[in-house]
């Protein structure tokens, strides 16, 4: 059957109310989040919540296969906090998030969240540009310490985040990606019409092939997430 654009916007809607929502206390805190960020001036480009669903299966996943210690995690692009509290919560009480946000009113926001969701104690904000921040925690918590990387911040920069960032992930980690089908721009626009088209187009030609290291898909949720396991 063909995906028509009406069929796709109706499956999208479908997607949303099915595997968004999941009752309390999830979406006690989550529900009015965004609604809070934008009038607080953030930009409303957090994640929908049938991909926060996704990625708190995904933590979950990735802090059920470690083998010793408490899980952990990592998020490039923090934002409100939406998306860090999906993964916070797969990776259960004994998990650890770090997530790097740039924008210093954008981590006032977030950690004031985190606070009021109870889980100051589960995430730690790191302020600083992405591939700042990525060679400290190298140096601080050694190769493959984490369990998940999460990209959602600077799309130009996605394959300098991914290679750093594959040096964190222990073998069999996790490194999802969103945006990589679309945001101000889509993926199938003509090469050359956005920089952040062509250059999320070459990270996804580049995570797909074997030299990058890791096992890729893409899921077609929203706007695109990418899914790789570290081989």
């Amino acid at each position: 059957m063909d995906m028509t654009p009406q069929r796709w916007l109706e499956t999208s809607d479908y997607l949303r109310s099915v595997f968004g929502p999941l009752g309390e206390p999830i979406d006690g805190r989550l529900a009015g989040l965004m609604d809070r960020a934008v009038a607080a001036g953030l930009p409303s480009i957090a994640v929908s919540a049938d991909v926060g669903r996704l990625l708190m299966v995904l933590a979950s996943v990735a802090a059920g296969s470690r083998t010793e210690g408490g899980p952990r995690a990592l998020e490039i692009g923090t934002l409100g906090g939406f998306s860090g509290l999906w993964i916070a919560r797969g990776l259960g009480p004994a998990g650890r998030l770090i997530t790097i946000e740039a924008e210093a009113s954008h981590a006032a926001f977030a950690r004031t969240e985190f606070a009021a969701a109870g889980m100051a104690d589960r995430v730690e904000l790191r302020l600083g540009k992405g591939l700042e921040v990525l060679p400290r925690l190298h140096a601080e918590f050694g190769p493959g310490s984490f369990d998940l990387v999460f990209l959602d911040a600077i799309k130009s920069e996605y394959r300098a985040y991914a290679e750093q960032a594959a040096g964190l992930l222990r073998p069999g980690g996790l490194l999802v990606a969103d945006n990589c089908l679309g945001a101000s721009w889509w993926i199938t626009d003509a090469p050359g019409s956005d920089p952040g088209r062509d250059a999320v187009d070459a990270f996804n030609r580049w995570i797909s092939t074997p030299a990058s290291g890791f096992l890729a898909c893409c899921v077609a949720n929203r706007e695109g997430l990418v899914v790789a396991r570290k081989c």
